[in-house]
Protein backbone atom coordinates (compact mmCIF):
# COMPACT_ATOMS: atom_id res chain seq x y z
CA UNK A 1 0.00 0.00 0.00
CA UNK A 2 1.34 3.52 -0.66
CA UNK A 3 0.70 6.66 1.69
CA UNK A 4 -1.35 8.97 -0.20
CA UNK A 5 -1.06 11.95 2.59
CA UNK A 6 1.88 14.13 3.58
CA UNK A 7 0.14 14.45 7.11
CA UNK A 8 2.20 12.40 9.37
CA UNK A 9 0.31 9.33 11.02
CA UNK A 10 -0.30 9.74 14.60
CA UNK A 11 0.60 5.70 14.97
CA UNK A 12 1.48 2.69 13.20
CA UNK A 13 -0.74 1.93 10.54
CA UNK A 14 -1.49 -1.42 12.19
CA UNK A 15 -2.38 1.10 15.10
CA UNK A 16 -4.75 3.13 13.91
CA UNK A 17 -8.39 1.95 14.76
CA UNK A 18 -11.83 3.58 14.95
CA UNK A 19 -13.20 3.22 18.15
CA UNK A 20 -16.67 5.58 17.53
CA UNK A 21 -18.99 4.27 20.13
CA UNK A 22 -22.18 5.17 17.81
CA UNK A 23 -21.09 3.89 14.89
CA UNK A 24 -23.50 1.14 15.18
CA UNK A 25 -26.49 3.67 14.79
CA UNK A 26 -25.01 6.32 12.32
CA UNK A 27 -23.98 3.48 9.95
CA UNK A 28 -21.37 5.84 8.23
CA UNK A 29 -18.32 4.16 9.62
CA UNK A 30 -18.73 0.20 8.46
CA UNK A 31 -14.84 -0.15 9.58
CA UNK A 32 -15.55 0.77 13.01
CA UNK A 33 -13.67 -1.37 15.30
CA UNK A 34 -11.03 -2.39 12.80
CA UNK A 35 -7.82 -1.16 11.93
CA UNK A 36 -7.14 1.20 9.17
CA UNK A 37 -4.86 -1.60 7.64
CA UNK A 38 -7.46 -4.06 7.26
CA UNK A 39 -10.04 -1.63 6.23
CA UNK A 40 -7.71 -0.41 2.85
CA UNK A 41 -7.23 -4.23 2.39
CA UNK A 42 -10.68 -4.99 2.15
CA UNK A 43 -11.68 -2.69 -0.15
CA UNK A 44 -8.58 -3.17 -2.37
CA UNK A 45 -10.10 -6.65 -3.24
CA UNK A 46 -13.56 -5.29 -3.29
CA UNK A 47 -12.06 -3.13 -6.44
CA UNK A 48 -10.03 -6.30 -7.96
CA UNK A 49 -12.86 -8.11 -7.92
CA UNK A 50 -15.06 -5.69 -9.59
CA UNK A 51 -12.82 -4.57 -12.20
CA UNK A 52 -11.68 -6.49 -15.74
CA UNK A 53 -9.18 -9.43 -14.93
CA UNK A 54 -7.00 -8.05 -17.91
CA UNK A 55 -6.74 -4.57 -15.74
CA UNK A 56 -3.87 -3.95 -13.86
CA UNK A 57 -4.84 -2.62 -10.41
CA UNK A 58 -2.36 -0.49 -8.36
CA UNK A 59 -1.52 -0.67 -5.07
CA UNK A 60 -4.63 1.60 -2.85
CA UNK A 61 -3.32 4.90 -1.92
CA UNK A 62 -4.10 5.23 1.75
CA UNK A 63 -4.47 8.13 4.17
CA UNK A 64 -1.66 9.19 6.34
CA UNK A 65 -4.05 10.86 9.04
CA UNK A 66 -7.66 9.14 8.49
CA UNK A 67 -9.75 10.68 11.09
CA UNK A 68 -11.35 14.25 11.26
CA UNK A 69 -11.65 14.35 7.24
CA UNK A 70 -14.52 15.47 5.97
CA UNK A 71 -14.70 19.13 5.27
CA UNK A 72 -18.18 19.10 4.51
CA UNK A 73 -20.61 18.49 7.83
CA UNK A 74 -24.39 18.94 8.11
CA UNK A 75 -26.71 18.21 10.72
CA UNK A 76 -30.42 17.81 11.35
CA UNK A 77 -31.86 19.32 15.26
CA UNK A 78 -34.54 17.87 17.14
CA UNK A 79 -36.12 19.40 20.37
CA UNK A 80 -36.64 16.91 23.50
CA UNK A 81 -39.94 17.27 25.89
CA UNK A 82 -37.60 18.55 28.49
CA UNK A 83 -36.72 21.36 26.18
CA UNK A 84 -33.23 20.02 25.29
CA UNK A 85 -32.17 20.41 21.35
CA UNK A 86 -30.34 17.42 19.58
CA UNK A 87 -28.61 17.58 16.57
CA UNK A 88 -25.99 14.92 15.08
CA UNK A 89 -26.12 13.12 12.27
CA UNK A 90 -29.32 10.61 11.50
CA UNK A 91 -29.82 6.93 12.16
CA UNK A 92 -28.86 4.79 9.38
CA UNK A 93 -31.47 4.36 7.05
CA UNK A 94 -33.76 6.93 8.71
CA UNK A 95 -34.69 10.39 10.30
CA UNK A 96 -33.60 9.86 13.95
CA UNK A 97 -31.20 11.64 15.00
CA UNK A 98 -28.50 10.27 16.76
CA UNK A 99 -26.97 11.94 19.71
CA UNK A 100 -22.80 11.80 19.28
CA UNK A 101 -20.51 14.30 21.34
CA UNK A 102 -17.85 14.16 18.65
CA UNK A 103 -17.38 12.52 15.16
CA UNK A 104 -14.27 10.41 14.51
CA UNK A 105 -14.36 11.59 10.36
CA UNK A 106 -15.84 15.15 10.71
CA UNK A 107 -13.96 18.16 10.87
CA UNK A 108 -13.70 19.16 14.71
CA UNK A 109 -14.31 22.76 14.17
CA UNK A 110 -17.61 22.09 11.82
CA UNK A 111 -18.86 19.53 15.12
CA UNK A 112 -18.16 22.30 17.35
CA UNK A 113 -19.48 25.36 15.33
CA UNK A 114 -22.88 22.93 14.88
CA UNK A 115 -23.51 21.93 18.57
CA UNK A 116 -22.98 25.59 19.41
CA UNK A 117 -25.83 26.29 17.24
CA UNK A 118 -27.97 23.89 19.09
CA UNK A 119 -27.00 25.70 22.01
CA UNK A 120 -27.68 28.25 21.14
CA UNK A 121 -31.30 27.48 19.63
CA UNK A 122 -31.87 26.16 22.66
CA UNK A 123 -30.85 28.98 24.84
CA UNK A 124 -32.64 31.58 22.78
CA UNK A 125 -36.24 29.48 22.19
CA UNK A 126 -35.75 29.20 18.76
CA UNK A 127 -38.42 26.78 16.88
CA UNK A 128 -36.87 23.51 15.70
CA UNK A 129 -38.39 22.29 11.92
CA UNK A 130 -40.42 19.13 12.20
CA UNK A 131 -40.90 17.53 9.36
CA UNK A 132 -44.19 15.74 9.86
CA UNK A 133 -45.76 19.41 10.45
CA UNK A 134 -43.62 21.41 8.50
CA UNK A 135 -43.76 23.83 11.06
CA UNK A 136 -41.05 25.56 12.78
CA UNK A 137 -37.65 27.97 11.94
CA UNK A 138 -33.84 25.56 12.47
CA UNK A 139 -34.15 23.02 10.45
CA UNK A 140 -30.29 22.21 9.84
CA UNK A 141 -26.77 23.51 9.56
CA UNK A 142 -24.39 23.21 6.76
CA UNK A 143 -20.56 23.99 8.02
CA UNK A 144 -17.96 24.05 5.24
CA UNK A 145 -14.44 24.46 6.23
CA UNK A 146 -11.21 25.19 3.72
CA UNK A 147 -8.72 23.28 5.22
CA UNK A 148 -5.74 24.99 3.49
CA UNK A 149 -6.74 28.54 4.51
CA UNK A 150 -8.59 28.24 7.32
CA UNK A 151 -11.75 29.93 5.92
CA UNK A 152 -15.50 28.88 7.63
CA UNK A 153 -18.68 29.19 5.94
CA UNK A 154 -22.15 28.44 7.85
CA UNK A 155 -24.94 28.01 6.78
CA UNK A 156 -28.35 28.05 8.58
CA UNK A 157 -31.11 26.12 6.91
CA UNK A 158 -34.68 27.59 7.70
CA UNK A 159 -38.04 25.91 7.12
CA UNK A 160 -39.49 29.62 7.03
CA UNK A 161 -38.54 32.35 4.57
CA UNK A 162 -38.62 34.77 7.50
CA UNK A 163 -36.25 33.96 10.52
CA UNK A 164 -37.23 36.14 13.12
CA UNK A 165 -34.17 35.49 15.70
CA UNK A 166 -31.46 35.76 12.43
CA UNK A 167 -29.70 38.64 13.31
CA UNK A 168 -29.32 37.43 17.63
CA UNK A 169 -28.61 34.16 16.47
CA UNK A 170 -25.56 34.71 13.71
CA UNK A 171 -24.47 37.38 16.34
CA UNK A 172 -23.93 34.94 19.52
CA UNK A 173 -22.42 32.23 16.62
CA UNK A 174 -20.49 34.29 15.26
CA UNK A 175 -19.27 35.80 18.66
CA UNK A 176 -18.65 32.46 20.15
CA UNK A 177 -16.69 31.54 16.07
CA UNK A 178 -14.75 34.39 15.75
CA UNK A 179 -13.19 32.31 13.27
CA UNK A 180 -16.39 31.82 10.92
CA UNK A 181 -15.28 33.69 7.83
CA UNK A 182 -19.49 33.99 6.29
CA UNK A 183 -22.55 32.79 7.18
CA UNK A 184 -25.77 32.65 4.74
CA UNK A 185 -29.28 31.54 5.57
CA UNK A 186 -31.15 28.99 3.25
CA UNK A 187 -34.36 28.83 3.19
CA UNK A 188 -35.83 25.23 2.44
CA UNK A 189 -39.51 24.24 2.48
CA UNK A 190 -38.80 21.32 0.20
CA UNK A 191 -40.68 18.26 1.47
CA UNK A 192 -37.42 15.84 0.10
CA UNK A 193 -33.82 14.82 1.77
CA UNK A 194 -32.19 17.56 0.35
CA UNK A 195 -30.46 20.03 2.55
CA UNK A 196 -30.74 23.32 0.91
CA UNK A 197 -33.74 24.83 -0.89
CA UNK A 198 -33.50 27.21 -3.81
CA UNK A 199 -33.18 30.58 -1.81
CA UNK A 200 -30.38 31.65 -0.05
CA UNK A 201 -29.07 34.67 1.29
CA UNK A 202 -26.10 36.27 2.78
CA UNK A 203 -25.94 37.72 6.35
CA UNK A 204 -21.97 37.76 6.89
CA UNK A 205 -18.66 37.70 4.84
CA UNK A 206 -18.53 37.33 1.29
CA UNK A 207 -20.98 34.26 0.75
CA UNK A 208 -18.28 31.40 -0.37
CA UNK A 209 -15.00 30.71 1.14
CA UNK A 210 -11.83 29.57 -1.11
CA UNK A 211 -9.36 26.58 -0.44
CA UNK A 212 -5.75 25.84 -2.10
CA UNK A 213 -6.06 22.37 -3.87
CA UNK A 214 -2.63 21.64 -5.77
CA UNK A 215 -1.65 25.13 -5.52
CA UNK A 216 -4.67 26.40 -6.89
CA UNK A 217 -7.58 28.71 -5.79
CA UNK A 218 -11.11 27.45 -5.66
CA UNK A 219 -14.07 29.30 -5.04
CA UNK A 220 -16.25 27.03 -2.68
CA UNK A 221 -20.10 28.19 -2.40
CA UNK A 222 -22.90 26.67 -0.56
CA UNK A 223 -23.91 24.38 -3.33
CA UNK A 224 -20.45 23.65 -4.73
CA UNK A 225 -19.08 20.42 -5.74
CA UNK A 226 -15.71 20.02 -3.49
CA UNK A 227 -14.11 16.62 -2.48
CA UNK A 228 -14.79 16.19 1.12
CA UNK A 229 -11.06 14.80 1.57
CA UNK A 230 -9.12 17.62 0.78
CA UNK A 231 -5.58 15.76 0.64
CA UNK A 232 -6.84 12.67 -0.42
CA UNK A 233 -8.18 15.25 -3.59
CA UNK A 234 -4.74 16.35 -4.08
CA UNK A 235 -3.69 12.35 -3.80
CA UNK A 236 -6.68 11.46 -6.38
CA UNK A 237 -5.93 14.04 -9.05
CA UNK A 238 -2.04 13.92 -9.04
CA UNK A 239 -2.69 9.90 -9.52
CA UNK A 240 -5.37 10.79 -12.56
CA UNK A 241 -2.76 13.20 -14.45
CA UNK A 242 0.11 10.34 -13.66
CA UNK A 243 -2.20 7.61 -15.14
CA UNK A 244 -2.67 9.94 -18.19
CA UNK A 245 0.74 10.14 -19.23
CA UNK A 246 0.41 13.20 -20.67
CA UNK A 247 2.86 14.69 -23.50
CA UNK A 248 1.43 18.58 -23.17
CA UNK A 249 0.22 18.16 -26.58
CA UNK A 250 -3.09 16.96 -26.10
CA UNK A 251 -6.47 18.51 -26.56
CA UNK A 252 -8.91 17.40 -23.56
CA UNK A 253 -12.47 17.34 -22.55
CA UNK A 254 -13.25 17.33 -19.10
CA UNK A 255 -16.88 16.39 -18.60
CA UNK A 256 -19.37 16.93 -15.39
CA UNK A 257 -16.39 19.31 -14.39
CA UNK A 258 -18.37 21.07 -11.48
CA UNK A 259 -16.53 24.37 -10.72
CA UNK A 260 -13.53 22.97 -12.54
CA UNK A 261 -11.11 21.47 -9.85
CA UNK A 262 -10.25 18.08 -12.46
CA UNK A 263 -10.04 21.04 -15.39
CA UNK A 264 -7.87 23.56 -13.89
CA UNK A 265 -5.44 20.41 -12.36
CA UNK A 266 -5.47 18.96 -15.69
CA UNK A 267 -4.70 22.26 -17.58
CA UNK A 268 -1.19 22.51 -16.75
CA UNK A 269 -0.32 19.36 -18.41
CA UNK A 270 -2.11 19.71 -21.89
CA UNK A 271 -2.41 22.17 -24.58
CA UNK A 272 -5.91 22.83 -24.01
CA UNK A 273 -8.94 21.56 -22.09
CA UNK A 274 -12.47 22.15 -22.14
CA UNK A 275 -14.87 21.60 -18.86
CA UNK A 276 -18.22 20.82 -19.48
CA UNK A 277 -20.95 21.25 -17.13
CA UNK A 278 -24.80 21.39 -16.58
CA UNK A 279 -25.07 23.78 -13.51
CA UNK A 280 -24.94 27.59 -14.41
CA UNK A 281 -24.04 28.25 -11.28
CA UNK A 282 -21.39 25.73 -11.45
CA UNK A 283 -19.63 26.84 -14.68
CA UNK A 284 -19.98 30.69 -13.51
CA UNK A 285 -17.78 29.57 -10.47
CA UNK A 286 -15.32 27.45 -12.67
CA UNK A 287 -15.01 30.65 -14.62
CA UNK A 288 -14.03 32.86 -12.03
CA UNK A 289 -11.70 29.85 -10.55
CA UNK A 290 -10.23 29.93 -14.33
CA UNK A 291 -9.81 33.66 -13.88
CA UNK A 292 -8.41 33.72 -10.16
CA UNK A 293 -6.15 31.34 -10.88
CA UNK A 294 -4.52 32.94 -14.39
CA UNK A 295 -5.27 29.75 -16.33
CA UNK A 296 -5.50 30.93 -19.63
CA UNK A 297 -5.74 27.29 -21.69
CA UNK A 298 -8.92 26.31 -20.24
CA UNK A 299 -12.67 27.02 -21.30
CA UNK A 300 -16.02 26.58 -20.03
CA UNK A 301 -18.90 25.10 -21.53
CA UNK A 302 -22.46 25.44 -19.45
CA UNK A 303 -24.23 21.92 -21.28
CA UNK A 304 -25.21 18.59 -21.05
CA UNK A 305 -21.90 16.56 -21.61
CA UNK A 306 -22.84 14.11 -24.36
CA UNK A 307 -25.16 16.04 -26.13
CA UNK A 308 -21.96 18.64 -26.48
CA UNK A 309 -19.25 15.78 -27.38
CA UNK A 310 -22.01 14.57 -30.30
CA UNK A 311 -21.78 17.93 -31.70
CA UNK A 312 -18.16 18.50 -31.25
CA UNK A 313 -17.92 15.08 -33.35
CA UNK A 314 -20.23 16.21 -35.57
CA UNK A 315 -18.04 19.26 -36.24
CA UNK A 316 -15.26 17.40 -36.96
CA UNK A 317 -13.38 18.77 -33.68
CA UNK A 318 -10.87 16.60 -32.36
CA UNK A 319 -9.94 15.75 -28.78
CA UNK A 320 -7.29 13.43 -27.70
CA UNK A 321 -8.53 12.72 -24.48
CA UNK A 322 -11.75 12.11 -22.27
CA UNK A 323 -11.57 12.81 -18.73
CA UNK A 324 -14.80 12.21 -16.66
CA UNK A 325 -15.68 12.40 -12.94
CA UNK A 326 -19.96 11.50 -12.04
CA UNK A 327 -21.66 11.08 -9.46
CA UNK A 328 -21.70 7.37 -7.94
CA UNK A 329 -24.31 6.70 -10.08
CA UNK A 330 -21.68 6.41 -12.91
CA UNK A 331 -22.46 7.23 -16.73
CA UNK A 332 -24.77 5.83 -19.07
CA UNK A 333 -24.64 4.02 -22.53
CA UNK A 334 -25.61 7.37 -24.22
CA UNK A 335 -22.06 9.29 -23.06
CA UNK A 336 -19.95 6.38 -24.04
CA UNK A 337 -21.77 5.90 -27.22
CA UNK A 338 -20.88 9.34 -28.22
CA UNK A 339 -17.43 9.13 -26.41
CA UNK A 340 -17.05 6.56 -28.94
CA UNK A 341 -18.46 8.74 -31.69
CA UNK A 342 -15.66 11.46 -30.85
CA UNK A 343 -12.68 8.91 -30.67
CA UNK A 344 -10.12 10.16 -28.31
CA UNK A 345 -7.33 8.01 -27.96
CA UNK A 346 -7.48 8.12 -23.94
CA UNK A 347 -10.19 8.00 -21.59
CA UNK A 348 -9.40 8.51 -17.58
CA UNK A 349 -12.48 8.00 -15.78
CA UNK A 350 -12.20 8.80 -11.84
CA UNK A 351 -14.77 7.00 -9.74
CA UNK A 352 -16.11 6.64 -6.46
CA UNK A 353 -18.79 3.63 -7.24
CA UNK A 354 -16.59 0.60 -8.39
CA UNK A 355 -19.60 -1.16 -9.02
CA UNK A 356 -21.03 1.40 -11.42
CA UNK A 357 -17.35 1.57 -13.18
CA UNK A 358 -17.37 -1.66 -13.36
CA UNK A 359 -20.57 -1.94 -15.01
CA UNK A 360 -19.23 0.88 -17.36
CA UNK A 361 -16.19 -0.41 -18.75
CA UNK A 362 -18.00 -3.12 -20.20
CA UNK A 363 -19.70 -0.65 -22.35
CA UNK A 364 -16.47 1.31 -23.29
CA UNK A 365 -14.89 -2.33 -24.11
CA UNK A 366 -17.74 -2.97 -26.95
CA UNK A 367 -17.23 0.64 -27.64
CA UNK A 368 -13.64 -0.17 -28.48
CA UNK A 369 -11.82 1.21 -25.20
CA UNK A 370 -9.96 -1.33 -23.17
CA UNK A 371 -9.43 -0.98 -19.18
CA UNK A 372 -5.18 -1.07 -18.85
CA UNK A 373 -4.57 0.20 -15.25
CA UNK A 374 -6.85 1.39 -12.37
CA UNK A 375 -5.24 2.77 -9.09
CA UNK A 376 -7.54 3.28 -5.53
CA UNK A 377 -7.29 5.96 -3.49
CA UNK A 378 -8.83 5.68 -0.07
CA UNK A 379 -10.73 9.54 -0.14
CA UNK A 380 -13.32 8.39 2.59
CA UNK A 381 -11.66 6.51 5.18
CA UNK A 382 -14.12 4.00 7.62
CA UNK A 383 -16.36 4.45 5.51
CA UNK A 384 -17.51 1.06 2.44
CA UNK A 385 -16.60 3.92 -0.13
CA UNK A 386 -13.24 3.82 -2.22
CA UNK A 387 -12.40 6.65 -5.10
CA UNK A 388 -10.97 4.71 -8.30
CA UNK A 389 -8.72 6.43 -11.13
CA UNK A 390 -8.89 4.25 -14.14
CA UNK A 391 -7.38 5.02 -17.28
CA UNK A 392 -8.83 3.44 -20.86
CA UNK A 393 -7.16 3.45 -24.44
CA UNK A 394 -8.71 2.71 -27.80
CA UNK A 395 -8.09 -0.66 -29.33
CA UNK A 396 -5.74 -0.56 -31.83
Amino acid sequence: MKGGSKRAAPKEPTAIKNTCSAAKDCGSCKFAGKNYVYSCAEKFEYVKKLLPKDCKINDINTCADPFHYRNKVHSGFKRLRNGKILCGPYEEGSHRIVKVSSCLIENEQAGAIIRDCADIAEKMGVSVYNETACTGDLRRVLVRVAEKTGEIMVVIVVGNRIFKQKTAFVKELTKRHPEISTVLVNVNRRHDSMILGDETRKVTGKGYITDILLGKKFRISPTSFYQVNRTQAEVLYSTAVRLADFDGTERAIDCYCGTGTTTLTFAGFVDSITGVEINPEAVEDALKNAKENGVKNAEFICADATEYMKEAADRGEKYDVVILDPTRLGTDVRFIKACEKLSPEKVIYISCGPDTLARDLKVFDKCGYKARVAEPVDMFPWTSSIEVVCLLTKNK
